[in-house]
């Protein structure tokens, strides 16, 4: 390092050689103006060479020479710069401010040299061109800070430095959205990020309007600074980052101290930093003192550069409050202008102030609150109630008040809420109050630009569950109902948000434009301390001009159940001490109502659950769906992978404990408009006990928390039901360094019920969605619920998990989504899953299986069972075991059969002959007697070949007997022919030895 610090230094003697050269050649001496001074980098000693470098090479010769200069980690102090021709330190001077080793930043009119940002590739897809998608996606200046992107597009701000020694980079921002990735880290010139802890990396929120400070030690060397942002996929970025007061120590030196921004001052010499000029006063650049403005005509906001005309007043210039109720249960309305004043009255086309002091009628007292003729109602003590229209009054024997908020009239604004109104750009809005009461309503409040968030704010300090289930494993701690209304004329938009334990602001729901009059209900899953905001803007155009301050925001009762520090309108049922004297209420074992006659204790049956808050009684306790039964706590029903269909004179029994365990579905990527790429994972738990329910956790804002706790659900969005769904943005797909899970959201914590039919509690399953199957074996249908509702769900989303028995799967089997709804919805709000698996099949039993019986062979034969093809069923019976049984030669049987059977071919061919002869001899005396009876000629009538009525048939039966004539005599009938005799002899024979012969 030593030889190269010579090497310069010799380069440098030899360029001034060469200038001295060409000055000789008619070129100007080089003034102070001409060149500027620069160290060297430093040598392995720690020291360095001072070199002018020209303003314009080769304008002007005989620059200084170059000499030692100071040591690398020498500094000046704040208020001081390094003076580089003397290399001393010296004071700024006034209008001028120093960090000493150090540089800020805190002016943003325009991005500062050395800034950059930078939409960086969204996913893997080489179709898509980030840059034309997200080209419109940057961090913009606003003049005090910098504001960063709304939109999904991942975006960073980048700056680097060089460190002469270990330093540090500190920040102002803000950021009370969690729809927002927010991240800070630094890398080395080799693009190697630096070992960084999570804490430090990925940010903490702040609160609406609070600046926090984030502070990171440097390493010396090269280090390149990153802010990178990006909107959660689908959701509504309500505000974005904000950035401010970049202050980097470590450089080693200043060689000129910073000018005061216009707005700001320094009015000694050796400052550190500037000061904001007061109101209705400005400064330009580089100011000692601050201007006052002629403050008749003109106004000016704290830190201004210039002053500005006050314009005429007008309506938007004051608002309305009501004053405390007096003794006559009176109020009155009260007009003020907004502070600080900035119109003008008595000019053209001003606006008065219109007369306060009209009385009006208070509205009555909140429930829970009582008015003692005194102006304000007060909150009965603990242990008694009021519906605001009474006096408290004790709680009957045997009940216990409801503790909670119930605002309903608006004559004040509650002690336990706060109103303010915030807008980083405009300080007025500060000290304004965002929403103003109306009697029956709170309404959002004129603000101070139509930007402006009129914020609303409610904190709950924790919930305390009424004495009858305290004991008990409860999903619902409390509940938060309001009824509201917006009127608007452009983009306007309500917000409803929740903070859990001052850890992250969260938006609940939100509601664009005009919404007629309609109620909304979130419940709180966990006993924990929460503030609830309502939050209103008109537009997040700005603008200096109102527009818009009719559009306005109504809410009309707010109600909080369980609220711990909440007071009480009525009682509940409770169940007494068993002592004799006992007249305390007592929590109830889990599982257990209240019997309203005895105020006792009393189980629930058998597979029925205890349903939250309900009212005394049995009814309190819901028979669980169809093969499901209740845990032993009454809390929930479940399924325990047992299921039996019975069709017919068939029965059906399923054995699910192979499908028990938490399975994963992760559907095909998408790509939203910027090109971020996404994918939903859905983790099911079919069946089992709380100890078996999937868990989905987000970790936007919490990128510590281990895949072993999100699995878990121990994180602090986590989700746990037995169905939810995440949305994952793999870590190559938004530039981020891991993967983000976040709109983890529950789609069943509630089981209904298995069956075959398709419709349970009005949830209808859609097998047309999926391939149907030829498969004797019905589909069984698994219904669930979830009991948080949603704007477009007002019943909550459901899901239908349908198990088809394949005996072409293993038996985890596959799940899938309809392919016409590949999110695994087609409306929204219902889900439909297939789960094709071999462990969807019915046991096997007995009618599984059929028997073959094999050939006898040397006595013994085979008896095999072998299952039906296909076979559709699993575990179960067993297939029987191969058998061997002794049998006879089938030789003894085969003989005997064949002489049985000739034998009788014998006797049935004699008989088919005896029976035809004596056919055709009968067939021949009936024809020839006919023939005989037809003859003309004279016959003696004395006898009859008939048999005559009354005659005995074996008396006189005679005989026809037929002669059939042999070969000579047919010769001698031939040779009769010619002499015309044409006769045969019949001869008859009687049975009484007379015959009759015609010849």
């Amino acid at each position: 390092m030593r030889s190269s610090a010579w090497l310069v230094a010799r380069c440098s003697l030899i360029l001034c050689s060469l200038r001295m050269i060409e000055g000789a050649e008619g070129q100007r001496q080089c003034s102070e103006t001409d060149y500027y001074y620069e160290y060297t980098e430093c040598d392995s000693t720690g020291s360095r060479w001072r070199v002018a470098i020209p303003q314009r090479p080769g304008a002007c010769s005989g620059l200084p020479e170059p000499v030692r200069g100071t040591e690398c980690t020498f500094s000046c102090k704040a208020g001081e710069f390094l003076e580089m021709s003397a290399q001393e330190c010296t004071q700024c001077a006034a209008g001028s401010y120093s960090l000493g080793s150090g540089v800020r930043f805190d002016q943003w009119d325009s991005m500062p040299a050395g800034f950059s940002s930078m939409a960086t590739s969204l996913g893997n897809d080489h179709h898509r061109d980030a840059q034309l998608t997200c080209n419109s996606s940057s961090w913009v200046p606003q003049g005090n800070y910098l504001e960063s992107n709304r939109d999904e597009c991942t975006v960073s701000l980048i700056y680097a430095v060089h460190l002469k020694k270990q330093g540090s980079v500190s920040f102002e921002y803000q950021y009370p959205d969690n729809n927002l990735a927010f991240e800070f880290f630094i890398q080395n010139d080799q693009c190697q990020e630096m070992d960084q802890a999570a804490n430090t990396k990925w940010l903490k929120l702040t609160n609406h309007g609070e600046w926090a400070t984030h502070t990171v030690n440097l390493k010396s060397g090269t280090n390149i600074l990153y802010w990178r942002t990006g909107g959660v996929l689908g959701t509504k970025v309500v505000k974005p980052v904000l950035l401010k007061n970049i202050q980097i120590e470590g450089v080693a030196y200043t060689s000129e101290c910073f000018p005061c921004k216009p707005g700001t001052f320094s009015r000694v010499p050796g400052s550190s930093t500037c000061e904001s000029c007061p109101r209705d006063t400005y400064s330009g650049h580089g100011a000692s003192s601050c201007t006052a403005c002629n403050t008749t005509t003109q106004y000016a906001e704290e830190g201004s550069a210039a002053c500005k005309n006050r314009p005429p007043c007008s309506k938007k210039d004051y608002f309305q409050i009501h004053t405390a109720c007096d003794l006559e249960g009176k109020t009155q309305v009260i007009y003020k202008w907004i502070e600080p004043k900035i119109c003008v009255e008595g000019v053209s086309g001003a606006e008065t102030l219109p007369q306060s002091g009209a009385r009006e009628p208070c509205p009555p007292c909140n429930p829970g609150f009582y008015n003692n003729d005194t102006a304000t109602c007060s909150p009965c003590p603990p242990g008694t109630h009021s519906d605001g229209t009474r006096p408290c009054q004790q709680c009957p024997a045997g009940t216990e008040p409801i503790l909670g908020y119930e605002y309903k009239w608006w004559n004040v604004l509650p002690s336990n809420m706060k109103t303010s109104c915030f807008n980083v750009g405009n300080s007025k809005c500060d000290k304004m109050n965002g929403w103003e009461v109306a009697g029956d309503h709170i309404h959002s409040g004129a603000g101070s630009s139509d930007n402006d968030y009129l914020i609303l704010n409610i904190h709950v300090p924790g919930f305390k569950l009424p004495t009858v289930v305290s004991s008990q494993s409860v999903t619902e701690f409390g509940r938060v109902t309001f009824e509201f209304e917006t009127v608007c004329t452009t983009d306007c938009e309500l917000y409803f948000m929740m903070d859990i334990n001052r850890t992250s602001t969260t938006v609940v729901q939100s509601w664009e434009k005009t919404n007629k009059r309609q109620t909304y209900t979130h419940i709180m899953t966990k006993n924990a301390s929460v503030s609830y905001t309502w939050a209103f803007q008109r537009t997040n155009q700005p603008s200096d001009v109102r527009w818009y301050v009719n559009d306005v925001a109504r809410i009309y009762s707010i109600t909080v159940t369980n609220a711990l520090d909440g007071v009480s309108s009525s009682c509940r049922a409770c169940a007494l001490s068993t002592q004799p004297s006992g007249s305390a209420c007592v929590p109830c074992p889990p599982g257990h109502y209240i019997d309203t006659l005895s105020s006792k204790c009393m189980e629930c049956p058998r597979n029925t659950y205890l349903v939250p808050h309900a009212t005394a009684g049995p009814d309190a306790c819901t028979p669980c769906g169809p093969s499901s039964k209740s845990d032993k706590d009454h809390r929930q029903c479940y399924s325990d992978c047992h299921f039996t269909h019975t069709d017919g004179n068939v029965t059906l029994t399923f054995d699910f404990s192979p499908l028990r365990s938490v399975v994963s579905l992760m559907n095909s990527p998408k790509f939203t408009s910027k090109g971020t790429k996404y994918f939903h994972v859905f983790n099911i738990s079919l069946c089992g006990e709380k100890a078996q329910l999937a868990a989905c956790t987000d970790n936007v804002t919490d990128l510590s928390i281990s895949s072993a706790r999100g699995e878990k659900g121990e994180g602090p969005s986590a989700v746990r039901s037995f169905i939810c769904q995440s949305t994952i943005i793999p870590a190559s797909g938004r530039g981020f360094h891991t993967a983000l899970s976040s709109q983890s959201i529950n789609l069943a914590d509630t089981f209904l019920g298995a069956t075959v039919d398709d419709n349970v509690a009005g949830i209808k399953a859609k097998p047309e969605l999926f391939a149907q199957t030829s498969k004797k074996v019905p589909d069984v249908n698994f219904f669930y619920r979830s009991l948080e509702a949603t704007s477009s769900c007002e019943s909550g989303r459901s899901a239908v998990v349908t198990l088809r028995c394949n005996p072409d799967k293993s038996t985890s089997g596959e799940l899938s989504v309809p392919s016409q709804c590949s999110e695994g919805t087609c409306d929204g709000c219902t889900f439909h899953f297939l789960w094709e698996s071999s462990g969807a099949c019915p046991t096997c039993t007995e009618r599984d299986y059929h028997l073959i019986e094999g050939v006898c062979k040397g006595g013994h034969q085979d008896m095999l069972y072998v299952w039906t093809e296909p076979k559709l069923c699993i575990g179960g019976v067993a297939l029987p075991e191969k058998k061997t049984l002794a049998c006879e030669s089938m030789d003894y049987w085969v003989r005997l059969g064949a002489g049985v059977g000739t034998f009788t071919a014998v006797l049935l061919i004699s008989l088919t002959c005896y029976f035809w002869k004596k056919n055709k001899r009968l067939e021949y005396k009936y024809s020839r007697l006919v023939m005989s009876a037809n003859k003309e000629c004279d016959l003696p009538v004395a006898d009859s070949c008939a048999v005559m009525e009354g005659e005995n048939e074996g008396d006189v039966e005679d005989e026809v007997v037929y002669t059939k004539p042999s070969l000579l005599g047919k010769l001698k009938a031939i040779a009769s022919k010619g002499n015309g005799e044409k006769y045969e002899n019949v001869q008859l024979n009687s049975s009484q030895s007379k015959a009759l012969v015609w010849s």
